[in-house]
C-alpha cells in the first residue's frame, strides 16, 4: 500500500469537498437574497450559481474516484499530486467564476480546461494501470 498516494488522494478529496461547501453556501446565499426555495425562480443570478454548483457535482466525484483507484492500483504520489492539484485549481477557478455576478470568461475556460484535461489524464492512467494488472 502506497500511503503517500492515498494521503495525496485524501488531500484533494478534502479540498474539493470544501469547494462544494463554498458552492453550496453561495447558492444558499443567492436563494435567501431572492427568497427562492425551489428551482431558480427565474432569477438569472441564481440559475448561474446553481449551474456552477451542479457542474462541480458532476465532475468532482468522478475525479476523486479516479484518484482513489489510481492510488490503490499503485500510481505514484507525485502523479496523484499533479493531477489532483491541477484539477482542484481548475475547480476553484471555475467556482469563482460562477459565484460572482461579473466574472472574466478566462476563469470559466481555464477551470473547464484544467478539469477536462486532468479528468481525461486520470481516466487514461487508471485504465492503463488496470489493464496492466489484469
Amino acid at each position: 500500500m502506497d500511503q503517500p498516494a492515498y494521503a495525496a488522494a485524501s488531500l484533494y478529496a478534502a479540498l474539493n469537498a470544501l469547494i462544494l461547501v463554498w458552492l453550496t453556501l453561495a447558492t444558499a446565499r443567492v436563494r435567501r437574497k431572492h427568497m427562492v426555495l425551489i428551482g431558480d425562480g427565474g432569477v438569472a443570478r441564481l440559475g448561474r450559481t446553481m449551474r456552477g454548483h451542479a457542474n462541480a457535482i458532476e465532475n468532482i466525484p468522478v475525479m476523486l474516484v479516479l484518484l482513489g483507484f489510481g492510488a490503490a492500483l499503485g500510481a505514484p504520489a507525485i502523479a496523484i499530486h499533479v493531477l489532483g492539484a491541477a484539477f482542484t485549481f481548475g475547480r476553484a477557478v471555475h467556482a469563482w467564476h460562477f459565484t460572482h455576478e461579473q466574472a472574466a470568461q478566462w476563469q470559466r475556460a481555464t477551470g473547464f480546461g484544467l478539469s477536462v484535461v486532468t479528468l481525461a489524464a486520470a481516466a487514461i492512467g487508471v485504465l492503463g494501470q488496470a489493464v496492466l494488472l489484469l
